[in-house]
């Protein structure tokens, strides 16, 4: 039996492509280029170097795309902060799930945001440069960013005031003090290099030790006031 062979018809028409697509990922490239640049200048020059022709000249791209994608250099500035900063990039997405469902948020749910945290803040050294300038110096962008900051943290704290409302553990200061002190021994690690009450948590025994404090600190938190969570 002969093979009957498929034609397609002369007046098929071709698959149309988006004429948008090149241009949209053009814009998209670009932007990422501007914004990794902004971290590349930070960890060669520092919080001051952070000028319009410096990132330009990093991303070699000309100045005008800053503004025309981000319309600002602050604003590229805090597109760039607000993607490293812990809270509303790497813990967001655990934090809107243990706020969805208060019942799963206990000792481990805190212990892991904590540890998240140290890991990330000890290993990020652009991440460390935006917390020195924010120690440094009073910034209108990083107040901003804190404050953004602040309002993700509360949607947790809420639920622990609940929880610990009938003990007598103040978990908000609790808290303040563990967060403090992982800013503070992250800093202290990266800018010194030495040691901080004996303890080198640039050497991988000396950083158990401090995770292994901060786990320690919130389960003794969570059995003195008898939750059970």
């Amino acid at each position: 039996m002969a093979k009957i062979k498929k034609t397609e018809s002369k007046n098929q028409e071709p698959k149309s492509r988006k004429i948008t697509s090149g241009p949209l990922r053009e814009k998209a490239r670009t932007m990422k280029r501007l914004i990794a640049a902004v971290g590349k200048v930070l960890q060669k020059y520092s919080y001051p170097g952070l000028t319009v022709i410096n990132i330009a000249k990093e991303a070699g791209l000309n100045r005008k795309l800053i503004y025309t994608y981000f319309g600002s250099l602050d604003n590229l500035i805090e597109t760039y902060i607000s993607e490293k900063d812990f809270w509303k990039s790497g813990a967001k997405k655990m934090i809107e799930g243990l706020v969805q469902d208060p019942d799963n948020l206990g000792s481990s749910e805190m212990n892991a945001l904590l540890q998240a945290q140290f890991d990330t803040l000890l290993k990020d050294k652009a991440l460390q440069k935006i917390m020195h300038w924010g120690l440094g110096e009073k910034n209108k962008l990083l107040r901003k960013i804190s404050d953004q900051r602040e309002e993700i943290g509360e949607a947790v704290l809420t639920i622990l005031d609940k929880d610990f409302e009938n003990s007598k553990i103040d978990i908000r200061a609790l808290l303040a003090l563990q967060l403090a002190g992982i800013y503070c021994l992250s800093l202290h690690a990266n800018s010194y290099g030495s040691t901080f009450c004996g303890i080198d948590i640039n050497d991988v025994k000396g950083k158990e030790r401090i995770s292994k404090a901060i786990q320690d600190t919130i389960e003794a938190a969570y059995s003195l006031a008898k939750i059970n969570k």
